[in-house]
């Protein structure tokens, strides 16, 4: 039986720490916005790695694409970063992917919140009807 919190994610949790700070504080890029790391998933050999980012004020993928290019641009000088502080043999090559689960979060949030106003202005409707009957 696999341990529930085994290497892979233990791997998976540095590089989210590691990477956040690394992107904050060394890549310089004006076209890169405020950036946050929301996953990274890990492949069972420790090879690859997935990074999902969101930045902040980026609705669609179209317009975070040109941070996602700088990040996936300077992927190599990251993983050479990361290694360095690894005790591993082979530190996983990066991947940036943008992730829109905040933005249909929000989607979700504002339908449900259109939705209990709407029933709430026909209950308010019903009782009217009701009153004046």
């Amino acid at each position: 039986m696999a341990k529930p919190f085994g290497r892979v994610q233990r791997v998976a949790d540095f590089l989210r720490r590691e990477l956040s700070s690394l992107i904050q504080q060394q890549l310089r890029d004006p076209r890169l916005g405020m950036v946050s790391i929301t996953d990274v998933e890990v492949s069972k050999d420790l090879a690859h790695a997935r990074v999902f980012v969101t930045i902040l004020g980026c609705d669609d993928i179209e317009q975070a694409q040109d941070s996602v290019d700088v990040l996936n641009n300077a992927s190599g000088f990251l993983r050479s970063e990361i290694a360095r502080m690894l005790t591993m043999r082979v530190a996983p090559a990066l991947k940036f992917i943008f992730d829109d689960s905040v933005q249909r979060g929000v989607q979700m949030s504002s339908l449900i919140d259109q939705a209990i106003k709407s029933d709430q202005q026909r209950q308010q409707g019903d009782t009217e009807d009701d009153e004046t009957t």
